[in-house]
């Protein structure tokens, strides 16, 4: 007897794509005639955050901006960036973005209830660290859930993996 269908909820993003973005982003910055002689640059500030810098506020935010177009073409959600206000730094304007990676647990616990409440009868929804197993009994129902998932906004990026 096989197992019940099931698969994982998780919010997860490929650095490497990240990466691909924030090279593009740099070399636009670079060249762009708008972005000429305002110290305008991006960089990685640890393992997952992300630093933009201009010499006035309205450039650093049009370079975010641009972080921005090249992440939403290279498939990623908005949703997995979290990019503070602008504050000044000495004679620049800084903004401190963060990658967020894995489903917090509040945010798992708020997935966990619309399942339960709105969800079809018979599937179940376990935390698993940064992720979430669900599990039914017939592949429709977890179709269904999908469909739920996808028209309700938990505020992170959520990809479903491991669909058997």
């Amino acid at each position: 007897m096989a197992a019940n269908p099931s698969f994982d909820i998780v919010s997860k993003v490929d650095r490497q794509e990240i990466d691909n973005a924030l090279r593009q982003t740099e070399k636009e910055l670079s060249t762009r005639f708008d972005f000429r002689g305002t110290g305008a640059e991006i960089n990685w500030s640890g393992e997952e955050a992300i630093s933009l810098q201009a010499e006035t506020e309205d450039r650093v935010k049009a370079a975010l901006e641009v972080f921005k177009d090249k992440l939403v073409k290279r498939n990623i959600s908005l949703k997995a960036l979290d990019a503070g206000d602008p504050r000044a730094s000495g004679k620049t304007y800084r903004i401190d973005a963060k990658v967020i990676q894995g489903i917090d647990s509040d945010k798992a616990k708020a997935i966990g209830k619309k399942i339960r409440e709105e969800g079809p009868k018979g599937v179940q929804a376990q935390i698993q660290g940064d992720q979430l197993r669900v599990t039914g009994k017939k592949k429709d129902d977890l179709q269904a859930v999908i469909t739920l998932l996808k028209a309700e906004d938990f505020g992170v990026a959520l990809q479903f993996t491991n669909y058997r």
